[in-house]
């Protein structure tokens, strides 16, 4: 890794624990019919996301040339490149490794879906991208999921995350974040097998932050390096206070009960 993408990177992962807490906000072309709460008011919830001093936060493009400029230095800003559906309906980039750089991002994030008939070309674009990349240091994080071919939903279990963790290993990342498969000792072997840093998606919304930390306290002891979350943080009401509890588990390898008390929740 050379100095640029190194200095980068080691931002992201800059906290003594040397885990990543990162919160996402990239999620609107997944809902077509309407968008929830903490997307539909975006600056607010960014707001305080940024208040709960996560060590970085994704956005699209757009978002960043709008609103991202009061709170520019202050957190690590990851450029999500991706217009993508588990089910192949919006499969597009929209942002560039250049682009990301410009907005004055460290890293550019990119989304593939594996399993299935797209399955190569979702990883030519990420290829793509990784070389682009290469030319401004500047990291590439893939989200990369395996899905159920029948449904066109998401797969959880650790074969297909296994696997979806080694493609995009394949293709050259340089952080990958994954479902987490809901076995630590399963999760952990996919940990081990992955030579670079491996972080969990947030996962599916919980019926409560708790059981959403829970499944955290999971994550890292699996020994992943992190987590990027989303609506497990953005679709609670108090979303200064989820991050700090996230921050909690993740960094300081606090239980979901002792993690709630010190979010003051």
């Amino acid at each position: 890794m050379k100095t640029g993408k190194l200095v980068r990177t080691n931002r992201l992962f800059s906290h003594p624990s040397g885990r990543l807490c990162s919160i996402a906000v990239d999620h609107f072309i997944g809902y077509a019919a309407g968008l929830p709460n903490g997307l539909r008011s975006i600056e607010q919830t960014i707001d305080e996301i940024v208040a709960g001093r996560p060590d970085a936060i994704t956005m699209h493009r757009g978002i960043a040339a709008s609103i991202w400029a009061k709170h520019a230095g202050r957190v690590p800003l990851i450029v999500q490149s991706s217009l993508i559906r588990p089910d192949d309906t919006a499969c597009q980039q929209i942002a560039t490794p250049e682009d990301a750089i410009r907005l004055g991002a460290d890293a550019v994030a990119i989304v593939a879906y594996v399993r299935g008939q797209t399955e190569a070309k979702y990883l030519r674009t990420v290829a793509d991208c990784v070389r682009e990349a290469a030319r401004f240091e500047i990291p590439v994080i893939c989200h990369i999921y395996p899905r159920d071919t029948a449904t066109h939903t998401i797969s959880f279990t650790p074969k297909d995350v296994a696997w979806a963790v080694r493609c995009a290993v394949e293709v050259g990342v340089d952080v990958i974040k994954a479902p987490y498969c809901g076995d630590v000792c399963a999760h952990a072997q996919i940990v081990s097998d992955c030579p670079m840093p491996l972080v969990a998606a947030g996962g599916p919304r919980a019926k409560t932050l708790e059981a959403a930390l829970e499944m955290m306290a999971e994550v890292v002891k699996s020994g992943a390096r992190g987590a990027t979350i989303g609506r497990n943080v953005w679709g609670f009401d108090q979303i200064s206070a989820a991050v700090t509890a996230f921050k909690a588990v993740i960094h300081d390898g606090k239980s979901a009960a002792e993690a709630l008390i010190t979010a003051g929740l």
